[in-house]
């Protein structure tokens, strides 16, 4: 638009002449038929752009950081991820029995998973191959404090050793059940306390 006084002293005059004509913004312009489709690869284009841009500035997306936080809590151990070493303890318990008896087994995939029992700290019974069939051990009981103990000695082909057991005592009530899930060396500790 354009606008002129004519006089200054008879009073204002304002010519008004259009230079041009007047357009539809194209923002307003919707195509209904792909919209969505559109926006939607829109914005995994902007979103690629920008996280090239910030890989280009030496700035890692979240995802990334993510990732790396949880794969340094492992190590890795030829091509596989070792878990990180927690002591797993499976609870205290009284019980006037003679022996128990525990029955344990691969409660996951069956992966060569591997575990020694410890009584009181003395290895009762070596090297056992967790399978997917329970297997029994009968372990006996001295008066006071008796510490059994189960130390994983591998975690197989899929990590971390997993087991479930369940211990009973000499006249077959069930005393405890239990899983672990323990890395190469973590032990899971049951306690046993025989008053007589």
């Amino acid at each position: 638009m354009v606008a002129q006084i004519d006089n200054k002293k008879k009073g204002t005059s304002i010519a008004i002449k259009a230079t041009t004509a007047i357009k539809k913004p194209k923002s307003l312009t919707i195509d209904t038929t792909k919209g969505f489709k559109n926006a939607y690869k829109n914005t995994k284009k902007t979103n690629a752009q920008k996280e090239n841009e910030l890989k280009n500035k030496g700035i890692k997306p979240q995802a990334k950081i993510n990732e790396e936080r949880f794969l340094k809590s492992f190590k890795k151990i030829n091509g596989q991820y070792q878990y990180p070493r927690v002591d797993q303890h499976l609870g205290d318990f009284r019980s006037n029995s003679k022996y128990v008896r525990i029955i344990c087994r691969d409660y996951q995939y069956p992966d060569g998973d591997r575990v020694t029992i410890y009584i009181n700290d003395i290895p009762a019974v070596y090297n056992i191959v967790l399978t997917q069939a329970y297997q029994e051990f009968k372990i006996p009981l001295v008066t006071g404090v008796n510490k059994i103990a189960f130390k994983a000695l591998n975690q197989g082909t899929s990590g971390p050793n997993t087991a479930g057991f369940k211990v009973y005592d000499d006249i077959g009530s069930l005393i405890s059940s239990n899983e672990w899930n323990l890395a190469t060396g973590a032990i899971a500790t049951l306690l046993i306390v025989k008053d007589n």
